[in-house]
């Protein structure tokens, strides 16, 4: 017998059927020489430090327990995953199973899931690697065909086995370090830290902007105006409008060039996440999990890549799937020559392509997907016909015009070959996203009528045209996540494979868990530091919060991946880092309160207390036994909660049964106690 071990029980069920495993068994799926067992993400997971020893385990944290240094990395059973751990280790230990094959997802991450399983579990048996891009049969049966002995990954295992350990070494230190320095429980993070501080900085360089007054001067040359270049200063732009109105102007310089527009790449995850977001408002997170879960119904190939190429032996497939999107999605147009080898670099293919959607879209209804997910897989769609397109052609004009021993410039473009411009008109109306159109609007070409140098212009007029600097913008989701990518990438060359603040598949993970940890917040589409956030950032020092140093050790990472680095040598460096941290600022430090006084919202109906916001929700300060939170189990928004506060109803709709809350509080038994919650009415 074969054991196959799938991430999750979903990719389970996609595998077994296509190996002839048909029987469902407690936990795993038998048939045809196989079992097909599953993980539940990261059913094993490194020990935290409670669990090593009694003085890490201390209620009361210390300097003196720092910093905290494995011997030898421990491994438990997440709680909750106990009973399917013990099933996989029955199996693998099976005397009828002479070989394992890993098929968890075909990345750094997946490689670490089933390592910890098969390592805690003891096991000492022969295993191979299934790699695949895709859960479509075919591509399924391919990657069986094509499975790798296990130690081939050993390198990607020791790039995920070292992530881990330096997460858990700068976090868990760094995270106690500063907890003790400052008197407040606080979290940070290798990667986590370093993105907050960005944002911290985003928000002070806008606020901090101040805006600037300049002008330029618009010379009308009849059919066309050109202009001048900044002027600060509001008199010398008011002298030389007067000087140059009625003048003649010639055009001094004529340049026209024929420049081409190269169509958009494909989609790897980071630069999906960021159109979801421009487009339809989409968290890197609820675009990570519909592509999941495209993934795993087969109409999308592997989510959690950083390429935006294909290889060389995917150009057939690749022209195949834009006839099928075509037919599939005729609001994009009429199919045109289809350019795929644009598409392809194989050199930039490392563990898996950029995505595309599969074959099963053909049949698929889709409309019956969720709209996140149809939205998702309409960008990618959209995404495989615009990269695969021809280039957009046209010509450059840029006109130098004199007046006045003064030079006006006036740029104008016209299209000779529109290529895949036309299909982006067709792909936006399809998206239906604001943004897009307004994008659109920004690229239609102005064009210049026919110039010829030395031109002359007479009875010019001018006028002074008022302007302001711009603030730089708080970050977005989309913006964000650039700038996460681009972290450390400026002293590289752009053959240098990606830096940047964490992988493609953690980044989503690394904002939420910010938002969680309440440091950032989301105003709409902003992202923007909480004053917690800032504080936190106001006290850790550079080393901790630097983006740089963080891009470098993911750069690290990367190398060892790929056998170009030495895991331990890596190690060596975290470990004499949280050494250092951990000797530099072992000293308590009072000039810092991360304990805010919330503001009152209003007065208990119960009691007249003050009403604040607290870590686990809004709290009378009495604690008069007043239950704001819920009626009768309804969970009460904060803006109902603040209506009622201030002396209005409200009201809620179960079951289409209406029941109005009233501003005014009545006793209550709850759990066998006495306690107070609003009054409340039919409606």
């Amino acid at each position: 017998m074969k054991l196959v071990i799938a991430e999750k029980p979903s990719v389970a069920k996609a595998i077994a059927p296509v190996i002839g495993a048909t029987t469902q068994k407690g936990g795993y799926i038998e048939g045809n020489g196989y079992y097909v067992s599953w993980c539940y993400g990261h059913l094993v997971r490194l020990f935290m430090p409670d669990d090593y020893c009694e003085a890490w385990a201390a209620k009361q944290w210390t300097f003196q327990m720092l910093p905290m240094l494995p011997d030898v990395w421990k491994f438990e059973v997440a709680s909750n995953c106990k009973e399917q751990f013990d099933t996989l280790k029955r199996l693998m230990h099976d005397s009828s199973v002479s070989e394992i094959i890993c098929a968890t997802d075909a990345d750094r991450e997946g490689e670490c899931i089933f390592r910890y399983v098969y390592y805690l579990a003891g096991c000492k048996k022969p295993f191979k690697r299934l790699w695949v891009s895709s859960l479509e049969e075919s591509a399924i049966r391919d990657g069986f065909a094509k499975m790798q002995t296990g130690s081939a990954y050993d390198s990607l295992y020791q790039a995920g086995f070292c992530r881990s350990k330096a997460d858990w070494l700068v976090g868990m230190n760094g995270s106690r370090l500063f907890s003790i320095r400052y008197h407040s429980r606080l979290n940070l993070g290798r990667v986590q830290t370093p993105t907050l501080a960005m944002i911290v900085q985003r928000d002070y360089d806008v606020a901090h902007f101040i805006k600037q007054k300049y002008f330029t001067v618009v010379l009308d040359c009849g059919t066309f105006t050109a202009e001048s270049e900044r002027i600060d200063d509001k008199c010398k732009a008011a002298a030389l409008v007067q000087v140059c109105s009625g003048q003649t102007a010639v055009l001094s310089v004529l340049k026209k060039e024929i420049k081409t527009d190269n169509p958009p790449k494909l989609y790897d995850l980071t630069t999906l996440q960021r159109d979801a977001n421009k487009h339809f408002g989409y968290t890197a997170k609820q675009t990570l999990d519909a592509l999941q879960a495209l993934y795993e119904a087969k109409l999308t190939t592997y989510p959690r890549t950083d390429s935006q190429y294909l290889t060389d032996d995917m150009e057939q497939t690749a022209a195949d799937m834009v006839g099928r999107v075509f037919a599939k999605y005729p609001q994009f147009g009429q199919q045109q020559t289809i350019h795929v080898q644009q598409c392809i670099n194989n050199r930039k293919v490392t563990g898996h392509h950029a995505i595309l959607p599969t074959v099963k879209i053909t049949d698929a209804n889709l409309s019956l997907l969720p709209t996140t997910q149809q939205n998702v897989l309409c960008l990618i769609a959209a995404r495989l016909v615009l990269a695969t397109a021809e280039p957009h052609r046209y010509e450059a004009v840029h006109a130098t015009i004199r007046c006045a021993e003064t030079d006006f410039t006036a740029t104008g473009k016209t299209v000779k070959e529109a290529g895949w411009r036309v299909l982006e008109a067709n792909t936006n109306a399809a998206i239906r996203s604001k943004a897009s159109d307004e994008e659109q609007d920004a690229a239609k070409p102005k064009a210049l009528p026919d110039l010829a140098q030395g031109q002359t212009f007479s009875n010019t007029t001018a006028s002074a045209a008022e302007h302001w600097t711009s603030p730089p913008r708080p970050y977005t989701e989309a913006t964000l996540l650039s700038a996460m990518e681009r972290a450390g990438n400026d002293e590289y060359d752009d053959n240098t494979e990606k830096k940047g603040l964490g992988t493609p598949a953690t980044r989503a993970g690394i904002i939420e868990g910010l938002v969680k940890a309440e440091y950032i917040q989301r105003k709409g589409k902003q992202i923007t530091a909480t004053e917690k956030g800032v504080n936190l950032i106001a006290v850790v020092p550079d080393e901790v919060k630097s983006p740089k140093l963080t891009a470098e050790w993911e750069m690290q990472l990367q190398q060892i991946e790929h056998g170009q680095a030495d895991a331990a040598a890596f190690m060596g460096k975290i470990t004499a880092y949280v050494r250092d941290l951990c000797a530099k600022y072992a000293e308590k430090d009072s000039t810092v309160s991360f304990h805010r006084q919330s503001e009152s919202i209003g007065k208990c109906p119960h009691c007249g207390g003050e009403i604040k916001k607290g870590q686990y929700g809004y709290y009378c300060t009495k604690k008069c036994g007043m239950f704001l939170a819920k009626v009768y189990g309804k969970v009460l928004t904060d803006n109902q909660l603040i209506r009622l506060l201030s002396g209005k109803e409200t009201s809620y709709t179960v079951n289409g049964r209406k029941t109005i809350v009233l501003p005014e509080a009545i006793e209550h038994t709850y759990n066998g106690k006495t306690c107070w919650q609003w009054k409340t009415r039919k409606g």
